[in-house]
C-alpha cells in the first residue's frame, strides 16, 4: 500500500473519530460536564492531527488516485 493511501485511510479514521467525539461532547453538555469537556479536548487534539495531515496531503505532488 502506498504512503498516500495510508495517509488517506488515517485521515478518514481521524475524521470519523473526531465526529464521534464532538457528538459525545454535545450529548453530555448538560448531563456530565466533565465527560463533555474530556471529549471536546480529545476532539481538539484530533483536529490538530487532521490539520497536519491535510497540509501534507495538499503538499503531495499527485493528488490523483492511481
Amino acid at each position: 500500500m502506498s504512503r498516500i493511501n495510508q495517509l488517506r485511510r488515517y485521515r478518514k479514521h481521524l475524521e470519523e473519530r473526531y465526529s464521534r467525539l464532538v457528538e459525545t461532547a454535545n450529548d453530555y453538555k448538560y448531563v456530565d460536564e466533565c465527560k463533555s469537556d474530556r471529549s471536546a479536548f480529545k476532539a481538539m487534539k484530533i483536529l490538530e492531527k487532521l490539520n497536519r495531515i491535510k497540509y501534507l496531503d495538499e503538499d503531495m505532488p499527485s493528488n490523483t488516485v492511481v
